[in-house]
């Protein structure tokens, strides 16, 4: 794993360019204060692709979405 190493005050000044570096690099950043690690930035796995799809399939909508009973200011 490749990894990088950015004091906390350049991570601060730095904060979106390094997110949208470790976007592009899949690298993992590590923030230190005073040389000790605090914080990690790590890539996210891609996102597993849906599967086929949902069809909702009813004879009236209102059936399924109704709140309940008709109320007073309904009708």
């Amino acid at each position: 794993m490749d990894v990088t190493r950015v004091q906390a005050s350049v991570f601060k000044s730095r904060c979106l360019a390094l997110l949208d570096e470790v976007e592009v690099t899949h690298r993992t950043i590590v923030v230190t204060k005073n040389g000790r690690p605090v914080a990690k930035l790590v890539p996210l796995d891609a996102p597993e692709p849906t599967l086929g799809t949902v069809t909702l399939i009813a004879q009236d909508d209102e059936d399924y979405f109704s709140a309940g009973p008709e109320w007073d200011a309904e009708r």
